[in-house]
């Protein structure tokens, strides 16, 4: 039967395996080839993503899979309306990964009625795991152990923002402008949305072209965390759009 709790834990010990794995590719030069949009793709996110399938199968084989690199090679599942589904982004932030600058992300989600129900983001280069199971809190690990984390309110002295460090354009930019936004912080990969759910930014408005696997875990980490995903006309950003492709949203803590 379809349980989410009781996939909530083997979820966390798959994800961690997969960041290790990337961990070892990072270690190593990298060589990057072009998918059909252009983006890149390595042996980190093939390798990722193998590994990941194969431990969804185990964890239930009745649930479908939808991951960057199998939608990319044309293998895309029949999702029937409001069933759930994984979403999986085995490396965000792949030119963070080439540029080594640390900020990249595995990233697997479940997604039940158009919502994220949970998701589990690793950030293998500094060994820290969030996750979230909406309507039961969010946390985080790393060295310091483990602990709750939750969305700040918004300060008086004015919005935290974070943008993208390498898709940044006019329209966030505009925003920005046109908001109380007394400080921007740059990072790569759904870290952003991390960092909101944990009280270390407030916002994340975001213009440019994402797919919903980029940002399904972070997403139901912000939720579980209290925080909201919005599109442009306030409406919550959904899931199984046909062709997998995000509107501009802007994601909020408090």
């Amino acid at each position: 039967m379809f349980d989410p709790d009781r996939l909530l834990p083997a979820l966390l010990e798959l994800v961690g395996r997969a960041a290790a794995l990337v961990l070892e590719h990072y270690a190593r030069p990298a060589v990057a080839s072009s998918k059909a949009d252009r983006s890149p793709v390595t042996e980190a996110d093939r390798a990722a993503e193998a590994l990941i399938e194969a431990g969804l199968r185990v964890l239930d084989p009745t649930l479908p899979i939808v991951a960057e690199e199998a939608v990319a090679e044309g293998r895309v599942p029949t999702l029937a309306p409001g069933a759930p589904f994984w979403l999986v982004d085995p490396l965000d932030g792949t030119r963070e990964f080439l540029s080594r600058n640390g900020e990249f992300t595995v990233n697997v989600a479940l997604v039940a009625r158009a919502e994220p129900l949970l998701g589990v983001v690793a950030a293998p280069a500094v060994d820290r795991l969030w996750w979230g199971r909406v309507g039961q809190g969010a946390f985080t690990r790393d060295a310091g152990g483990e602990r709750p984390i939750r969305v700040r309110p918004r300060p008086a002295s004015g919005l935290v923002a974070v943008a993208s460090r390498s898709h940044r354009d006019p329209e966030t930019d505009a925003w920005l402008a046109a908001h109380d936004v007394a400080e921007t912080i740059s990072a790569g990969s759904s870290l952003k949305l991390c960092l909101v759910a944990e009280g270390r930014a407030d916002v994340y408005p975001r213009f440019g072209r994402t797919m919903e696997w980029d940002i399904a875990a972070g997403h139901a980490v912000l939720a579980a965390a209290g925080g909201r995903v919005l599109t442009l006309d306030g409406r919550p950003l959904g899931y199984g759009k046909p062709g997998f492709e995000n509107p501009p949203f802007v994601a909020w803590g408090g």
